[in-house]
């Protein structure tokens, strides 16, 4: 499927992931802890986390016991956003203008796909997300007759 999320928002999506695991303790992550936990290269998550702070979706403490936390709940927090904070906010306004009729047809059934898969990103939040995680790193348990 042509529809997949960039390296930089699946790295962005994990390290949000890591954050959200902790909100409730109200502690803050540090980089290096992040990027061991999810396997992610310090400089890389470095400029992601960046972005995101930009993007207003965390924030970051200064100080011994400084690091990074979400600036809202991560009920709060839609898929959606954390995506088009990653990949630049929402260009599906491009002018078919003197395109091709064809063109025009696929522009309007790609715009169709991309509506549908913001609908469902828009639906689901940071803290949906934490769940179907943890629920997917339970044990599985295996019964033998």
């Amino acid at each position: 499927m042509l529809l997949e999320l960039s390296g930089r928002t699946k790295y962005a999506l994990m390290a949000m992931l890591e954050l959200a695991s902790i909100y409730d303790s109200g502690e803050t992550l540090q980089i290096r802890q992040i990027a061991a936990l999810q396997n992610i290269p310090d400089r890389y998550l470095e400029q992601l986390l960046a972005t995101l702070r930009r993007g207003g979706l965390i924030s970051s403490e200064r100080g011994k016991k400084g690091g990074y936390l979400l600036s809202r709940p991560p009920w709060k927090i839609t898929l959606l956003e954390i995506v088009n904070c990653m990949e630049g906010g929402d260009s599906s306004e491009n002018s078919d203008e003197g395109e091709s009729v064809s063109v025009q047809a696929i522009s309007t059934v790609w715009q169709t796909v991309k509506k549908a898969a913001d609908d469902v990103l828009e639906k689901n939040s940071l803290q949906d997300l934490l769940e179907k995680r943890n629920y997917l790193e339970q044990p599985v348990t295996m019964y033998y007759i």
